[in-house]
């Protein structure tokens, strides 16, 4: 099959082949770490066979590969990630779901604050090369990602909110309250300079083009030209290159902002998941998070064919 369709179908093929070794290498790694889930499980209670029966039950006792084959077969047939050793009353999608809608949609608050803040940023450092603005304005992006979310988030919280009280210093008062304007900044503004970055190269690239002079001999003025042709061109390797990359380092960052200021998010639930060895909620969280990456990642390709016609998929390559 030719073109973007079997291009598509290639990658969704491929993607249980992903999930089956993230999974295994995940569930290998929770298996063989320091600690014992059985003892959360049982809270206060210390009797050696109660710890048996929970070991068979839970089928600690079987090797790995076998514990593997039974937890992988729950999940594509039935669905069931297995039970949460914190949350005994639920089942894992749905302690997870709201923690997930919270995390996504201040997610997609950084991107949007990230990408609308980078891209024109990058593009004005390129038509400014050669004066002091160019170096000002990637220096100061270079700084403020320079520092980590485990300073900046407290430096943010000082500022706004010990300082000036514009903001709360921390919990969760509602996706669209001003308790997420910290969280979105700690979030978006180390991003900011990777983007402005390759924007900047981008677009000093498309600044030669034939296309561009030809619009600046019709008499178009240098706003027009840059708004119109330029930019347009600089934005598809940005998406291409940045927007997985970034999907990282927000999730990344997420489980420090989140845990520091008290978000009810799937980064601070994915670190009191790693406390109390609850193995199955981690499992549930690395495969939710990789299905994630590898289709945003498809979406991006897809995105790049509406964004720029010129783009064709064939055999899996861009043409």
């Amino acid at each position: 099959m030719q073109g973007l369709a079997g291009y598509v179908l290639r990658r969704l093929l491929f993607l249980p082949v992903t999930l089956l070794i993230v999974s295994f290498a995940t569930f290998y790694v929770t298996r063989w770490a320091p600690g014992d889930p059985i003892s959360v499980y049982s809270a206060q209670y210390r009797d050696p066979e109660a710890f048996d029966r929970a070991r068979h039950k839970y089928g600690f006792d079987k090797p790995i590969v076998q514990q593997y084959g039974i937890w992988l077969r729950n999940v594509a047939l039935d669905g069931d990630f297995g039970g949460s050793f914190r949350y005994r009353q639920h089942t894992i999608p749905e302690v997870l779901g709201p923690k997930i809608w919270v995390s996504v949609r201040l997610s997609l608050y950084a991107f949007v604050v990230a990408f609308v803040i980078g891209i024109p940023a990058g593009i004005l450092a390129a038509v400014k090369q050669g004066t002091w603005l160019d170096p000002f304005i990637i220096g100061t992006f270079l700084l403020f990602q320079s520092i980590p979310i485990l300073v900046a988030v407290p430096l943010l919280v000082l500022v706004f909110a010990a300082q000036l009280h514009w903001l709360p210093p921390g919990g969760f008062d509602g996706i669209l309250s001003r308790s997420m304007i910290i969280p979105t900044l700690a979030l978006s503004l180390p991003g900011i300079a990777g983007i402005a970055r390759l924007a900047r190269v981008t677009t000093l690239g498309t600044l030669g083009d034939d296309f561009v002079r030809t619009a600046r001999a019709k008499g178009l003025d240098e706003f027009t030209v840059v708004s119109r042709h330029v930019a347009r061109n600089s934005v598809v390797p940005v998406m291409t290159t940045v927007i997985g990359l970034s999907m990282v380092g927000l999730i990344e960052g997420a489980f420090f902002t989140e845990t520091l200021l008290g978000i009810p998010g799937v980064g601070r639930f994915t670190y009191e998941a790693v406390q109390s060895q609850d193995y199955n909620v981690i499992l549930a969280i690395v495969l939710l998070l990789t299905t994630a990456f590898v289709i945003a990642n498809l979406l991006v390709d897809l995105a790049l064919a509406v964004i720029d016609p010129r783009i064709r998929v064939s055999g899996g390559t861009g043409r």
